[in-house]
Protein backbone atom coordinates (compact mmCIF):
# COMPACT_ATOMS: atom_id res chain seq x y z
CA UNK A 1 0.00 0.00 0.00
CA UNK A 2 1.10 3.58 -0.74
CA UNK A 3 0.25 6.62 1.38
CA UNK A 4 0.35 10.02 -0.33
CA UNK A 5 0.48 12.89 2.13
CA UNK A 6 0.17 16.47 0.91
CA UNK A 7 0.99 19.16 3.46
CA UNK A 8 -0.06 22.79 3.00
CA UNK A 9 0.78 25.76 5.19
CA UNK A 10 -2.20 28.01 4.62
CA UNK A 11 -2.20 31.77 4.78
CA UNK A 12 -3.63 33.13 8.04
CA UNK A 13 -7.42 32.78 8.02
CA UNK A 14 -7.39 30.36 5.06
CA UNK A 15 -6.76 26.95 6.67
CA UNK A 16 -10.41 26.07 7.29
CA UNK A 17 -11.42 27.29 3.81
CA UNK A 18 -8.65 25.24 2.20
CA UNK A 19 -9.53 22.14 4.25
CA UNK A 20 -13.21 22.49 3.29
CA UNK A 21 -12.34 22.86 -0.40
CA UNK A 22 -9.99 19.87 -0.37
CA UNK A 23 -12.58 17.75 1.44
CA UNK A 24 -15.24 18.67 -1.11
CA UNK A 25 -13.03 18.03 -4.14
CA UNK A 26 -11.17 14.94 -2.93
CA UNK A 27 -14.35 13.45 -1.49
CA UNK A 28 -15.82 13.24 -5.00
CA UNK A 29 -13.94 10.04 -5.71
CA UNK A 30 -15.12 7.18 -3.51
CA UNK A 31 -12.50 4.95 -5.10
CA UNK A 32 -9.71 6.58 -3.04
CA UNK A 33 -9.69 6.72 0.74
CA UNK A 34 -8.68 10.29 1.57
CA UNK A 35 -8.53 12.00 4.94
CA UNK A 36 -8.27 15.76 5.38
CA UNK A 37 -6.69 16.97 8.62
CA UNK A 38 -5.89 20.30 10.27
CA UNK A 39 -3.30 20.83 12.97
CA UNK A 40 -4.04 20.85 16.70
CA UNK A 41 -0.41 21.40 17.70
CA UNK A 42 2.76 22.33 15.88
CA UNK A 43 2.88 24.80 13.06
CA UNK A 44 -0.23 26.97 12.69
CA UNK A 45 -2.45 26.86 9.59
CA UNK A 46 -1.36 23.38 8.50
CA UNK A 47 -3.73 21.35 6.32
CA UNK A 48 -2.83 17.76 5.46
CA UNK A 49 -4.43 15.35 3.00
CA UNK A 50 -3.63 11.68 3.27
CA UNK A 51 -4.69 9.23 0.57
CA UNK A 52 -4.29 5.45 0.53
CA UNK A 53 -3.56 3.82 -2.82
CA UNK A 54 -2.69 0.28 -3.88
CA UNK A 55 0.60 1.03 -5.61
CA UNK A 56 2.60 3.71 -7.44
CA UNK A 57 0.69 3.07 -10.63
CA UNK A 58 -2.51 4.05 -8.80
CA UNK A 59 -0.84 7.31 -7.74
CA UNK A 60 -0.15 8.16 -11.38
CA UNK A 61 -3.69 7.18 -12.38
CA UNK A 62 -5.16 9.37 -9.65
CA UNK A 63 -3.24 12.45 -10.82
CA UNK A 64 -4.26 11.83 -14.44
CA UNK A 65 -7.91 11.51 -13.39
CA UNK A 66 -7.73 14.79 -11.48
CA UNK A 67 -6.06 16.55 -14.42
CA UNK A 68 -8.81 15.40 -16.79
CA UNK A 69 -11.70 16.31 -14.47
CA UNK A 70 -12.96 19.74 -15.61
CA UNK A 71 -15.38 20.08 -12.68
CA UNK A 72 -12.54 19.50 -10.22
CA UNK A 73 -10.28 22.00 -11.99
CA UNK A 74 -13.04 24.62 -11.83
CA UNK A 75 -13.58 24.07 -8.10
CA UNK A 76 -9.83 24.27 -7.43
CA UNK A 77 -9.35 27.58 -9.28
CA UNK A 78 -7.64 30.01 -6.94
CA UNK A 79 -6.68 27.45 -4.31
CA UNK A 80 -3.02 28.42 -4.70
CA UNK A 81 -3.92 31.82 -3.25
CA UNK A 82 -4.92 30.07 0.01
CA UNK A 83 -1.52 28.68 0.97
CA UNK A 84 2.06 29.82 1.40
CA UNK A 85 3.93 26.58 0.84
CA UNK A 86 3.36 22.86 0.56
CA UNK A 87 4.94 19.51 -0.07
CA UNK A 88 4.04 15.99 -1.11
CA UNK A 89 5.30 12.90 0.64
CA UNK A 90 4.82 9.37 -0.72
CA UNK A 91 5.29 6.42 1.62
CA UNK A 92 5.24 2.68 1.16
CA UNK A 93 3.53 0.85 4.00
CA UNK A 94 5.60 -2.13 5.12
Amino acid sequence: MIIVREVFIAKPGQASKLAKLLKEVMGQSPKYKTTIMTDLTGRFNKVVTETELENLSAVETRYKEYAQNADMRDKMKGYIDMYLTGKREIYQVV
